[in-house]
């Protein structure tokens, strides 16, 4: 793999440590400014809600710059953004911080996407993806622990000016090594863009993204209530068992670029089966501790294992015009599953059976997205990856 996709992954690392770390330090950031837990939980939504709706906006504004152009920017917004964060005197600039840090965050996976899969050779294009995407999973390793002890013993500010650090960091390192686009970038056709957006392959495929991510945060976001009050394990036993589900995470990533890279199709069905099974059979877990953590580690393997080939899906659906525009639309798609998620998840625990059903529920969101993906290669003309008139013609 070339240096330049570890300089992609850089970014990447920042980016996802200034997206979680904000769930550690919410009590700090709450007594500072004088509001509950719950007001400081919705920084992370208001997060969320950037990334919706900057990786398509911002993508399609610098659809006339070259590539790297458009990263480097990208560093530039997600540097200022956090300095701006630890400088906020009040949570409303705070939050409005991180929206701002939010906007570099979908377009800079979704145009990384694309320049990643044009470093490498075409059978190399999801492992690519994945290794960028690495960034964001030894982020939640490492990176966010180390941020939140910061956090916690220097002053949450304090953390923020790390994460900005890492961000100069990134810049640099992207400009050096990131090649500039081998041809010009031609003029942006917002019409033929949209167009290719429009297209019914390319929203199958998103649905399916959206459907698929749902089912992970539909428990991960209510993983801490999960282990303590369902298996019974020690408050301060969450985060070393969260390690696990990071181990998970960097383990299934590169496996499902792997896989991809070879067959496209089956991974893509394969791993929402996989991921399906796991939500359902961790129903059964949660009764023994050692299982609670097997499973927590199955999680992260089988959430990460679907991002690299359905990203890979959607961009092969897109198709030349319109390929970074749905790039980016497909990072807007996971954090829209992981919004919808962490609603579904709630809305069982108040009002359906339970915190103990989560799991069961959340299974049946990948199956959804399973159906979603058959429906979408039923509706091709014909089979265009190795291996989907085999996966069909199983299916009949």
């Amino acid at each position: 793999m070339p240096i330049a996709l570890y300089a992609l992954t850089a970014g990447a690392f920042g980016i996802g440590v200034t997206e979680f770390v904000i769930m550690g330090l919410l009590l700090e950031v709450g007594a500072e400014f004088g509001v509950s837990i719950q007001a400081a939980g919705w920084l992370i939504s208001g997060y969320a809600l950037g990334v919706v709706v900057g990786a398509p906006l911002l993508t399609a504004m610098t659809g006339r710059w070259s590539r790297k152009s458009v990263l480097l920017g990208l560093m530039v917004i997600f540097t200022l953004g956090n300095a701006a964060c630890a400088l906020a005197p009040g949570y409303g600039l705070l939050m409005a911080a991180r929206v701002l840090t939010a906007l570099a965050h979908g377009t800079f996976f979704g145009v990384g996407s694309v320049v990643a899969t044009g470093l490498v050779a075409p059978h190399k294009r999801a492992s690519a993806i994945a290794l960028m995407f690495t960034g964001l999973t030894v982020a939640n390793i490492l990176g966010v622990p180390f941020g939140t002890w910061l956090g916690q013993a220097f002053g949450w500010r304090t953390t923020f000016w790390a994460v900005a650090g890492i961000g100069l960091v990134a810049l640099v390192v992207i400009g050096y090594f990131v090649p500039r686009d081998p041809t010009a970038p031609q003029a942006a056709d917002w019409r033929a863009d949209l167009a290719a957006m429009a297209r019914r392959p390319v929203l199958l495929g998103l649905l399916t993204t959206v459907l698929g991510y749902a089912g992970v945060f539909a428990v991960f976001t209510y993983i801490a209530p999960l282990l303590t009050q369902r298996v019974g394990f020690e408050a301060a036993a969450v985060s070393p068992i969260l390690l696990v589900f990071g181990g998970g995470l960097v383990g299934g990533n590169l496996l499902g670029g792997r896989l991809a890279d070879r067959h496209l199709v089956p991974t893509v069905l394969g791993s929402l089966i996989v991921l399906a099974a796991v939500l359902g059979l961790m129903t059964l877990a949660l009764h023994s501790r050692v299982l609670a953590v097997i499973f927590v580690g199955l999680l992260g393997a089988a959430a990460f294992a679907t991002v690299a080939p359905l990203q890979m899906w959607v961009l092969d659906k897109a198709q030349g015009a319109g390929q970074s525009l749905a790039s980016s639309f497909n990072i807007a798609a996971f954090n829209l599953g992981n919004a919808l998620g962490a609603w579904l998840g709630g809305i069982v625990i108040a009002y359906g059976p339970g915190l103990g059903a989560i799991t069961w529920v959340a299974a049946l969101l990948p199956l959804g997205a399973f159906a979603v993906a058959l429906l979408a290669l039923r509706l091709e003309p014909g089979p265009r990856h190795p291996g989907q008139g085999q996966v069909l013609a199983e299916t009949n």
